[in-house]
């Protein structure tokens, strides 16, 4: 199929604006019934530095970023200077006309003509952006109108005004560019990014309580819960560090809240005692680790994929869980709400292992189906139970779990080894029972398993493996039209526990069989290998802070043949 999207960057300093042009314009293709996937890239700093919002929009579905452009809206003369080499040859240059633009296919705007004050220059570049794709001006005055709204109708006016003004400008001017594909039908989409999907499927699931620290790209996350679950009777507490996070949503769990916490990889290895102790005392904890590049500060504001290792070793001793890892926001709502309830179906922690690209990345979508959302699991709430034992030996290693005040039972729980009753011991036989009660969960996990999804042809000459949010880049290098191979994608949402059984024909039965992941290591394959035996010995590696794209892939692709011809 004909790739009909565009590709628009707009990039400047931090506190130029950029990120409110492109979210107004995502805002306005989104309501007309296009498809976007928004990529922000910025920098650790409030103001000064390189920031981009590319927005990649189009009739069609979009699954991934690309790194040609199609139009490049420079706010400052670095952007043009910086982006130049990934303009395609029909692209445009929107700028000032105080950069110089006299070598490119330029539209070069009058800021001070169009707008009297330069309050108004967001919304000069917003009409000659919209001008330029052919977007109804209609829709983005209403938008600007509800945004603008608390200050009074005079702002509302003035705004248009200048948003009317930019598009005759544009229409004024010849320049080489065509409109972009009209949609088939203006459906009723959403435009949501990763770290508020996942907030909306927390709210799904009944979440009511969250503790957080602060740490980006994951604050977002609590951010939006707050927004979403707040009205709801969601109770929120911003602690102290994340050691108090996670030790909170441990002791809220008890109580018989639905708990969550949210954090990125260095928050995390500061929870990992507590993780520890939501294990041995069998409690459900829904933790969201968003993924940034480490070691230690790494870079704050970057993507990557380096702590699946963390997270499935985090906690000291042997306890089961689940990870998931989301490769859109769909999956990202869906997941987490699938997440609350394997936690408290088996009263263990579960992780969302998403990255800052994904939680950054808008998407436009259809509205979530939560009318035919499962039910969750609850804890035995105003039941009457005889001779309650909160760690009673059961055969698939989950106990009853009665919530204090809910019964006449007393409700306790431990953080040491202990006997069906929570008393403290130290007798090993009685160690070797519980333990492999509470190990014997991982069977019903497994019975709970997300299998892999499979795209292409039968038995490809290539099958790229990938998890999480490389999937988009995999499935559009799968599509490109002239490689030489057949390339199909096998993707994990689940990257444990694994089944072997759901994946290791399409490993066996394909000719090369190449990873695609965000780090440095291979860190699935190893754990494939680990899990099935089954090597991979090819790699597509990314881990310089910018997300996967299909020229990433293919690229490395090609490096691979003409290693092996």
């Amino acid at each position: 199929m004909a790739d009909t999207s565009i590709n628009i960057v707009i990039g400047g300093a931090a506190g130029q604006g950029l990120a409110t042009i492109g979210r107004l314009l995502s805002k306005g293709v989104t309501r007309s019934g296009y498809h976007l996937l928004v990529n922000q890239k910025y920098m650790s700093r409030v103001r000064g530095g390189h920031n981009t919002f590319a927005i990649r929009l189009g009739p069609d579905p979009i699954v991934g970023p690309t790194e040609a452009i199609d139009i490049l809206v420079a706010l400052n003369a670095e952007t043009l200077e910086l982006h130049q080499a990934r303009l395609n040859p029909d692209a445009i240059v929107v700028a000032g006309d105080d950069i110089d633009t006299e070598s490119f296919n330029a539209l070069r705007i009058p800021f001070k003509e169009l707008a009297s004050k330069s309050l108004f220059y967001n919304t000069v570049a917003l009409g000659v952006l919209g001008a330029v794709v052919c977007h109804d001006v209609k829709i983005l005055e209403q938008l600007l109108a509800e945004i603008f709204a608390k200050k009074g109708d005079e702002v509302v006016q003035a705004n248009i005004e200048v948003l009317q003004a930019a598009y005759a400008w544009v229409a004024s001017q010849k320049y080489d560019f065509p409109c972009l594909a009209p949609p088939e039908e203006n459906g009723k989409q959403i435009m949501v990014n990763g770290n508020e999907a996942i907030a909306l499927g927390a709210v799904a699931a009944g979440c009511n309580f969250l503790s957080f620290y602060p740490m980006t790209p994951a604050t977002t996350v609590a951010m939006s819960l707050i927004e979403k679950g707040g009205p709801l009777g969601l109770v929120y507490e911003q602690v102290e560090d994340e050691i108090a996070a996670v030790n909170m949503a441990v002791g809220a769990s008890f109580a018989g809240a639905r708990a969550i916490v949210t954090t990125s990889g260095g928050g995390f290895a500061l929870m990992v005692e507590g993780v520890s102790l939501a294990g041995v005392s069998e409690m459900p904890l829904v933790c969201v680790v968003v993924q940034r590049p480490g070691p230690a500060t790494g870079m704050a504001t970057r993507t990557e994929q380096g702590d699946l290792n963390l997270v499935l070793y985090a906690g000291h001793g042997e306890f089961p869980r689940a990870v998931f890892a989301p490769a859109d926001p769909e999956e990202c709502f869906y997941l987490t709400h699938r997440a609350f309830d394997l936690a408290e179906k088996f009263q263990t922690p579960v992780f969302i292992l998403s990255d800052q690209y994904l939680a950054d990345s808008y998407r436009s979508l259809e509205p979530f189906d939560i009318d035919n959302l499962p039910q969750t699991a609850r804890p035995m709430l105003d039941t009457d139970v005889d001779d309650y034992k909160r760690y009673q030996l059961t055969e698939d290693g989950v106990s009853p779990r009665l919530v204090p005040g809910s019964t006449k039972a007393l409700v306790r729980a431990d953080s040491h080894e202990h006997d069906e009753n929570t008393k403290i011991t130290e007798d090993g036989f009685n160690r070797m029972m519980q333990n492999t009660k509470r190990l014997n969960k991982e069977y019903g996990l497994w019975d709970e398993v997300i299998e892999p999804d499979y795209y292409g042809d039968d038995k490809p000459d290539i099958l790229l493996v990938s998890w999480g949010s490389t999937l988009g880049a995999c499935l559009d290098a799968m599509d490109t039209a002239g490689f030489s191979k057949n390339i199909g994608v096998l993707h994990f949402k689940q990257v444990w526990p694994l089944l072997e059984d759901t994946f290791i024909d399409y490993l066996e039965e394909s000719g090369m069989v190449v990873t695609v992941e965000g780090n440095a290591t291979g860190q699935f394959a190893k754990l494939l290998a680990q899990e099935t035996g089954f090597m991979i010995r090819e790699y597509i590696l990314r881990f310089d802070g910018r997300p996967m794209t299909p020229e990433y892939v293919l690229a490395g692709l090609d490096n691979i043949i003409k290693t092996m011809e």
